[in-house]
């Protein structure tokens, strides 16, 4: 019985981890995105992108855009994380943000990475970004609500630990599936030629849209201060790595287009 006790305490402990700062996918999600695209790469590009990043990797460098956060120098992209629509219109019937969003952030990185004048410090900067943010917006939630600051607001319980239901959706569930970043890479579902094809489909308006069509599911998925565990898990981390997958993919369609 004592054994018995001790292998549920442990069990439980690797889901209750619940005090974790939000972090756009968390860390290990970020390298999720990164370490599929690599997948993805034309052997071009792949050379391309070695040479600027200097053989790191695309899952090492996916965090940059969140590090340099603490920096007040970088403030002008903090924006650049996020877009705040309302339900009812599509991001481009809504008013843009003076300060920019995701959208303006992810054109802004391709053109300086297209441009043959920009200097090879921009490109490596702003491929970092890209990077980064095409995992940010596969994330439901930052495509959430402005008065809810993109459900950072929507207080939740994960395990009985308070929460919200951004960084449930950030950093929670991935947390708790227990795996690391190369680990959860190689075990997203296998797909099919025609489904990569269908993933690869569209513009980046076209993603953004498919996103915040989930967006409106997620908040939709619990009430406020409702416990979250087991069941949410089952019922959700399927979509979580679906969306990591696909950010993946999508972010190699970009820079094979760039590079390739």
């Amino acid at each position: 019985m004592k054994l018995l006790a001790l292998l549920l305490v442990l069990n439980f402990s690797v889901f209750a981890s619940s005090h974790s700062k939000s972090n756009d996918w968390g860390q290990n999600g970020h390298r999720v995105v990164g370490k599929v695209a690599e997948q993805y790469l034309s052997k071009k590009a792949k050379r391309k992108i070695n040479r600027l990043l200097k053989g790191q990797s695309l899952a090492v460098i996916s965090t940059y855009a969140d590090e340099i956060k603490s920096d007040n120098k970088y403030d002008e992209f903090k924006p650049w994380h996020y877009a705040n629509v309302d339900f009812h219109l599509t991001y481009l019937e809504s008013e843009p943000s003076k300060k920019g969003d995701i959208v303006t952030g992810i054109n802004k990185c391709l053109k300086i990475l297209k441009d043959k004048k920009a200097s090879k410090a921009d490109k490596v900067f702003y491929l970092k970004m890209l990077v980064h943010l095409m995992g940010d917006m596969h994330q439901p939630l930052h495509f959430g609500k402005k008065e809810d600051r993109g459900a950072n607001d929507f207080k939740v319980k994960w395990f009985y630990n308070n929460s919200n239901m951004h960084r449930v959706w950030d950093t929670e569930m991935i947390r708790s599936y227990n795996m690391s970043y190369s680990e959860l890479a190689a075990n997203l579902n296998s797909l099919s030629k025609y489904q990569v094809a269908e993933i690869q489909k569209g513009s980046l308006l076209d993603w953004v849209e498919e996103t915040r069509g989930l967006t409106k599911k997620v908040y939709n998925s619990a009430e406020t201060n409702e416990n979250l565990s087991y069941k949410y898990m089952y019922d959700w981390f399927s979509v979580v790595k679906s969306q990591l997958n696909k950010g993946g993919i999508r972010l190699a369609v970009m820079l094979n287009k760039v590079f390739g």
